[in-house]
């Protein structure tokens, strides 16, 4: 199968989950992953009666990044899609260059999206999963991060996880397309672009090959096991929950894998934000070490307590939002 064939069939396979198909949008910087996704989005459309909109974000980061979004929108033109928007965002705020301008271009993308709804379709591959995979593994996060990106991420869609960066440059190479080079993604400031040059191609010759197919494989089934034990863990919350807090007695008798999760959830639920493993596990102490020990302050200055068999949460506004 040729390579253009490849991500043809991968977005095919994707929008065919999707019933009624919504509204979609294709994310597109100008490079190969995300203009080989927009063609394959259009060809894709035009047998399905579909529309399609590809969306250009300018950070504005690099001299002529205008020039670089107007060249990005006549191309994926000429590819068949039918509308093309720019997307001017200011990169500001926490993080360095690269964290605060993908908080820049996720929130724009959002943005975009008429009411809020529909998806955006970003041009992530099997390449990227498996770089995902290594920061995770490295930072120490645990299975959630392991787990990786999901196809289906609302409002995100990542229809080419499956799909080789090799496969979407061999794509434009049989589209006569000439993609666009970040310098970005040649300077080794930025850890995942060491783990693209360096570590990786390492490891592939160390291991003798297939390193990123298997770290995506290993994604795939961690995201499996999560689902599965999120599904679990949503059950013993709802026995669990009520107006006063969480019941000890029911999350005691849990291993301790799922107790955890059911108090992550509980804690996002109520509005802790940026949890830590080390505020989880604090909390976990109240149920499986209880001694009559104080409170956990949270970030939000939010207090988990343990009083008369319940764990509950107090501070200046806790909520009860999903999570």
């Amino acid at each position: 199968m040729s390579a253009l064939a490849a991500v043809r069939r991968a977005v095919r396979e994707f929008l065919a989950t999707l019933e009624p198909p919504p509204q979609v949008c294709v994310a597109v910087s100008g490079g190969a992953d995300s203009l080989a996704l927009a063609e394959a989005m259009a060809y894709v459309a035009r047998h399905r009666k579909l529309r399609t909109r590809a969306l250009i974000v300018d950070h504005g980061l690099q001299d002529g990044s205008a020039e670089v979004a107007a060249r990005a929108a006549v191309a994926v033109k000429e590819l068949g899609v039918d509308e093309a928007e720019i997307l001017t965002v200011d990169v500001t705020g926490k993080g360095g260059p690269e964290a605060a301008a993908r908080t820049a271009r996720y929130r724009a993308l959002r943005e975009a999206l008429p009411d809020g709804e529909g998806l955006v379709l970003l041009g992530h591959t099997l390449d990227d999963q498996a770089e995902t995979v290594l920061l995770g593994l490295g930072r120490g996060s645990g299975p959630r991060s392991l787990a990786g990106m999901r196809p289906l991420d609302p409002p995100w869609g990542r229809p080419l996880l499956g799909v080789t960066r090799e496969q979407t440059r061999g794509a434009c190479a049989e589209l006569g397309v000439e993609p666009w080079q970040d310098p970005h993604n040649a300077d080794s400031r930025f850890t995942r672009v060491r783990l693209r040059a360096e570590v990786l191609p390492l490891l592939e010759d160390v291991l003798a090959g297939g390193v990123a197919a298997a770290l995506a494989r290993t994604a795939a089934q961690l995201r499996d096991d999560t689902e599965a034990l999120d599904t679990v863990a949503d059950r013993i919350l709802t026995r669990a929950g009520g107006p006063e807090g969480l019941d000890v007695t029911v999350l005691e008798t849990e291993p301790a894998a799922l107790r955890r999760r059911v108090l992550r959830r509980w804690l996002l639920g109520s509005g802790v934000r940026e949890l830590t493993d080390a505020h989880l596990r604090s909390v976990d102490a109240l149920v499986a070490r209880w001694r009559g020990q104080g409170g956990v302050w949270l970030p939000g200055n939010l207090e988990a307590r343990r009083c008369r068999g319940r764990l509950s949460l107090s501070g200046p506004e806790p909520t009860t939002r999903g999570e």
